[in-house]
């Protein structure tokens, strides 16, 4: 990794062209230069590695101890005990990745449990279908619970559930 001169936090300006090879948006990566900033609290742009389980802990990733040294040596290849904010961005970028391809994969096997129910393709389902789903998913439901989730789930009181409702149903 090429070494960048190190400025203040405070004066660096994120200059989104030098990260577009991370493949994460600009919201994405000055979500990630708040969370670098907050843990520069000496404002040297550069925090210690010893941060870096905390800081992936924050973004939903807890690691071994094992998973967590091989990343601090991945990241500190000259052994100095710290990271830039350019070193902290392909680390934490790897990571926000594998969280869109988990999301789109959960989307993918949702969208297929929806087409099994959908045997017509008409791209919804009835509420009785889905009663009998919710009485599959769980037995100890009452009706009045059963009747109170499908008025919450139905949210156009159509009596059918399109993809959109199934969805928020599902993901929550």
């Amino acid at each position: 990794m090429a070494k960048v001169a190190k400025a203040p936090a405070e004066d660096m300006e994120l200059d989104f062209e030098a990260f577009s090879k991370l493949d994460i948006s600009k919201d994405q990566l000055k979500m990630l230069k708040q969370i670098f900033d907050s843990f520069d609290l000496e404002q040297k742009g550069e925090i210690s590695v010893d941060m870096i389980g905390q800081i992936l802990d924050m973004l939903g990733h807890r690691l071994t101890a094992e998973e967590l040294q091989a990343i601090v040596k991945e990241i500190d290849e000259d052994g100095n005990g710290v990271m830039s904010f350019e070193e902290f961005a392909h680390l934490a970028a790897r990571f926000l990745v594998e969280e869109e391809e988990d999301t789109e994969a959960i989307l993918r096997e949702l969208k297929d449990a929806f087409r099994l129910y959908d045997k017509e393709g008409l791209g919804y389902i009835g509420v009785d279908l889905l009663r009998d789903i919710l009485r599959e998913l769980e037995p100890n439901l009452t009706p009045a619970d059963l009747n109170e989730m499908i008025k919450e789930i139905d949210t156009d009181n159509s009596g059918t559930v399109d993809w959109e409702e199934f969805k928020a149903m599902m993901i929550g």
